[in-house]
C-alpha cells in the first residue's frame, strides 16, 4: 500500500496523499494500553503490556535495549532502520519484525519520511499445573496444540524484518474500534484479536503443513445424529423421510440406509419409537385424555395410537397408565 501517488494533467504534477487508515488510533493513543488484558490460551497465559500506535519524530532514535517478553513491531507508514545485534535492516511500510525475549535492538526513524509503528508487547508464559484436555468432548485439545505450535514458531522466529503477508496490522485497528464501541463480547473480541496477531505473525515463517489438522467426522454417524435430533425436536409435527433427508442434505434412499447402518432400524420405526417414548411419559405424568396426548404427538388419527401402542408394549395406553401408577 502506498501513502502517496502522482497524477498528471496537462500542466503540472500533483501529489495526492492517501488517507492513513490507522490515524483514528491517534485520538487516544494509550486507549488499549490502559486495558489490563490477560487471558489463557491453551496452556499459556498471555498478558498484554502494550498495544498502541506510536508516531516518531524525524530522525528519532530509540536507544539499544531488550525485553524479557515478546515485542512485535509493525510498520504501517514511513521508513526507518533497526539494528538487531550486529545487523542493520531498513524498515518500510508493510514490514514487521519480532524482538523476542532478550533480543537487543535499536530503532531509528527516517529524517525525511518519519516512521509510525504498531506495537504489541506481551508476556507469554506456560501456566504451571495447566489442566490437560480431557475426554468430555468439550475440552479444546486442538486449541492447546495450536497455541503450542504458535509459541514454538515465535520462539524460533528470526529477528529479521519481513512482510506482513497475513495482514496482522488490520487486527490493531479492529481492536481499537472494539474499544470505541465497547459492545457485547468486548473482552472476547480483544482476546481473539491479540491471538490473531500472534498467529498471523507466526504463520509468516511456518511451513505449509505445520498447521494442526481438524479431525474429520464420520459423516454417516453425523447425519444420523442430526436426523435423530430433528425428529426429537419435531415429533409432534408430521414428519416424512423426504423432509428429514432434505434437512441433512442427503437423498431419502441414503437416509434410509443410514438409519439401518447407524440406528439398526428403519426411519419409520425410529420416529414411532420417539413418539411412543414421549407418550409414555405423558401417560404417567399427567391425567390428560389419551386422545389429546395422541394428537399432540403426531397421531392425526388418535385411534391409530391404540394398535401401535399395544403392538409395542403388549397392553393398551389405559392399561399402561394404570399399571405404572399414572395419574
Amino acid at each position: 500500500m502506498r501513502t502517496g501517488d502522482y497524477r498528471h494533467d496537462s500542466t503540472e504534477r500533483k501529489t495526492v496523499s492517501l488517507p492513513f487508515p490507522f490515524a483514528r488510533m491517534e485520538r487516544k493513543k494509550d486507549a488499549l494500553d490502559r486495558l489490563d488484558l490477560r487471558f489463557r490460551w491453551g496452556r499459556f497465559g498471555v498478558r498484554v503490556l502494550h498495544c498502541h500506535l506510536a508516531s516518531f519524530a524525524p530522525g528519532h532514535v530509540i536507544a539499544s535495549h531488550k525485553h524479557s517478553e515478546f515485542e512485535f513491531h509493525f510498520i504501517p507508514k514511513g521508513k526507518g532502520r533497526v539494528v538487531i545485534g550486529d545487523n542493520a535492516y531498513d524498515l518500510r511500510e508493510g514490514l514487521f519484525y519480532l524482538t523476542g525475549p532478550d533480543v537487543v535492538h535499536e530503532q531509528h526513524s527516517d529524517k525525511n519520511d518519519p516512521m509510525h509503528e504498531l506495537c504489541l508487547h506481551c508476556e507469554i508464559k506456560p501456566l504451571d499445573g495447566g489442566k490437560a484436555a480431557g475426554d468430555s468432548g468439550w475440552d479444546d485439545a486442538l486449541e492447546e496444540r495450536e497455541a503450542e505450535e504458535c509459541v514454538r514458531l515465535l520462539q524460533k522466529m528470526p529477528a529479521v524484518p519481513t512482510l506482513d503477508r497475513y495482514q496482522a496490522m488490520a487486527c490493531f485497528l479492529e481492536a481499537y474500534r472494539a474499544w470505541e464501541e465497547q459492545s457485547v463480547g468486548f473482552y472476547t473480541t480483544m482476546k481473539q484479536l491479540v491471538i490473531q496477531i500472534l498467529l498471523r505473525a507466526a504463520r509468516v515463517h511456518a511451513s505449509p503443513k505445520s498447521g494442526v489438522p481438524i479431525p474429520e467426522r464420520d459423516m454417516n454417524d453425523h447425519r444420523f445424529r442430526l436426523a435423530a435430533q430433528f425428529i426429537e425436536d419435531n415429533e409432534s409435527r408430521p414428519i416424512t423421510l423426504e423432509d428429514v433427508a432434505e434437512r441433512v442434505h442427503v437423498s431419502p434412499r441414503q437416509l434410509q440406509r443410514i438409519f439401518k447402518s447407524e440406528g439398526r432400524t428403519t426411519f419409520r420405526d425410529w420416529v414411532e419409537h420417539v413418539r411412543l417414548q414421549r407418550i409414555c411419559a405423558e401417560l404417567l405424568q399427567t391425567d390428560r385424555p389419551i386422545e389429546e396426548i395422541a394428537l399432540e404427538h403426531g397421531y392425526a388419527n388418535p385411534n391409530y395410537l391404540y394398535p401401535v401402542f399395544k403392538h409395542k408394549f403388549g397392553i393398551t395406553p389405559t392399561a399402561y397408565r394404570r399399571m405404572h401408577g399414572g395419574r
